[in-house]
C-alpha cells in the first residue's frame, strides 16, 4: 500500500490497521503519527521553508511586508513549510508578516485570501505562498487588482506545468523544489516484492 496522506490524523488508525495485518505500508510526502508503516519518503519541508525565508529576506534586503498563504496546517507540510519561513525571518524584525491565512493547497482559496490580504494593506511587498497553485493564485488577485507590479512571489513545489512555468513567464519570482518520492516509492515496493 503506498499512500499520501491529506492529513495526518484521520489516516493514522487505518494505516496502522493495514500494518499490524502484514501489509507492508509505504507513505509518501505526508506523515502519519506513530511508527506503524513499513516506510516514509518525503522531504525536509522545514528546510525547504527555511530556504524560502532566507530568499525573502535577501530579496527584501531584510525589511518589508510579507503576506503567507499557508498550505492545509492540519498536514505536516503546511506546518513545516511555516515553521521554517519563520525561523529564517526571525532574526529580521523588519521583516513583518502583515496576512496570513491557510488556503488549504487551493489556487481559488489563495485567490480569495489574497483579495482580503490586498483591501487590508496597502503596502505588500513579498507573498510566500506554500505551493505554487497558492502563489499563483495570489497573483491573480493582485493582478486583479493592478497590483501584481508592487509584489514579489515566491512558492513551493517546482512542478514543471507550474511553479518553472510561473516562473518563466514572469508570475513567480522563485519556486522551491520539492521532490515528489513518486520513483523512490516505486523501488522500494520492488525491493519489499522481492
Amino acid at each position: 500500500l503506498i499512500i499520501s496522506p491529506k492529513e495526518t490524523s484521520p489516516l493514522t488508525k487505518p494505516v496502522a490497521e493495514a500494518f499490524d495485518k502484514g501489509i507492508p505500508v509505504i507513505v509518501l510526502d505526508r506523515e502519519v503519527e506513530g511508527d506503524k508503516f513499513t516506510l516514509f519518503i518525503g522531504a525536509d519541508n522545514r528546510k525547504i521553508g527555511r530556504e524560502a525565508g532566507k530568499l525573502a529576506v535577501k530579496l527584501l534586503g531584510g525589511k518589508g511586508n510579507v503576506v503567507e498563504l499557508k498550505g492545509l496546517m492540519t498536514s505536516t507540510p503546511g506546518e513545516q513549510r511555516n515553521q521554517g519561513f519563520r525561523e529564517a525571518i526571525k532574526d529580521s524584525p523588519d521583516i513583518k508578516i502583515v496576512f496570513e491565512a491557510d488556503m488549504q493547497w487551493l489556487e481559488p482559496n489563495a485567490r480569495k485570501e489574497m483579495s482580503s490580504a490586498l483591501s487590508a494593506n496597502a503596502s505588500i511587498d513579498l507573498v510566500y505562498a506554500h505551493n505554487d497553485p497558492g502563489a499563483h493564485g495570489a497573483w491573480l488577485a493582485a493582478k486583479a487588482a493592478n497590483r501584481e507590479r508592487e509584489m514579489l512571489f515566491v512558492g513551493i513545489d517546482a512542478l514543471p506545468h507550474e511553479g518553472i512555468a510561473y516562473v518563466k513567464q514572469g508570475i513567480l519570482n522563485a519556486t522551491f523544489q520539492y521532490p515528489t518520492g513518486g520513483a523512490e516509492a516505486i523501488d522500494t515496493v520492488l525491493k519489499v516484492l522481492s
